[in-house]
């Protein structure tokens, strides 16, 4: 007489693992692995979140600057593209439940390319900061030789140094392009010199009208002060925390981002093969609530780097 084991061992769905009873505990197994681990991401997110609310409630007028000089076409761009990236991705999980091979492959495919989209985005703005000097990184922004006729230096990027003309000073550099420099209003041209590859910032304006309608927090009024004064090295510093909390964030993205493109890689190859099925696209659907995932977090960096704080000053 055969056995339960015997019955089981005859009958082996294509993809089930030895150690589950049938296909559906197989997916139920994989679905709790697959949400605990999202869970514990959802914590780790939300710790840099935390950091970064409690940063932007001390220092509004630094966040909103450093915010505006971000470039919100290329950041809404990308949030496109991650909600079309969702949708493909959506449908390889519908296409893998239908058993429709070249549907899925297609999918797939098309969601890899909205995702290397979204990464050449990316590196497009990381290259600006580089080359604006924004790195909150010293030594990792451009460096530049010192011309002899850049002129005098405007803010030198450590508070100690003197503001001389010292070729050690990295530093962004003005030229009047008018015959008098005295004239108010002269046209100016920006030189970019920075020969240590320092954090360069020195546009204050925020903070000068906060100052002016009084509406500064007593944090704010603790951290850019200097002896009553409002000072442009301190400013600079709290606009440089904003930095190292967007690179951390965007970074961490971006590189689940890369960990989801190779998880698209692996499912590209399995589905060519035609290893999944009407009965197994476990993969597929665990992959998908991944890069859905992935796409989530985005929805929220998008407005707390990119949008808040652009009402001020008409975004300037």
């Amino acid at each position: 007489m055969a056995t339960h084991a015997d019955v089981h061992d005859h009958y082996h769905p294509p993809g089930l693992q030895h150690q589950f009873e049938d296909m559906g505990q197989q997916q139920e197994s994989a679905s709790i692995g697959m949400w605990m681990f999202l869970v514990q991401e959802i914590m780790f997110f939300g710790g840099l979140f935390t950091v970064y609310l409690v940063f932007r409630s001390k220092y509004p007028m630094a966040f909103a600057a450093g915010s505006n000089h971000l470039d919100v076409a290329w950041g809404a761009g990308n949030t496109v593209v991650l909600i079309v990236s969702s949708l493909t991705m959506a449908l390889a999980v519908h296409y893998a439940q239908l058993g429709k091979r070249m549907a899925q492959v297609v999918c797939i495919i098309l969601t890899m390319i909205l995702g290397t989209m979204f990464l050449g985005v990316k590196s497009i703005e990381y290259a600006a900061k580089y080359n604006d000097g924004i790195v909150p990184v010293t030594g990792l922004n451009r460096r530049t030789a010192v011309s002899h006729e850049a002129g005098t230096y405007s803010l030198p990027s450590d508070p100690n140094m003197q503001r001389n003309q010292s070729l050690d000073a990295p530093a962004s550099v003005e030229q009047n392009k008018g015959v008098s420099g005295e004239q108010h209003g002269a046209e100016k041209e920006h030189v970019y010199v920075n020969p240590t590859g320092s954090f360069i910032w020195e546009d204050i304006s925020l903070a000068q009208l906060a100052e002016k309608g009084n509406f500064l927090t007593s944090a704010e009024k603790i951290g850019y002060y200097t002896n009553g004064q409002l000072d442009p090295h301190k400013f600079r510093d709290k606009v440089r925390i904003f930095y190292w909390i967007y690179f951390v964030m965007t970074g961490l993205h971006a590189l689940h981002m890369i960990i989801g493109l190779g998880l698209m890689a692996w499912l590209l190859w399995k589905a060519w093969l035609g290893t999944f099925t009407a009965d197994y696209y476990s993969p597929v659907e665990m992959s998908g609530l991944y890069w859905h995932f992935v796409d989530i977090v985005w929805i929220f960096l998008f407005p707390l780097l990119y949008l808040l704080g652009r009402h001020f000053a008409g975004g300037h």
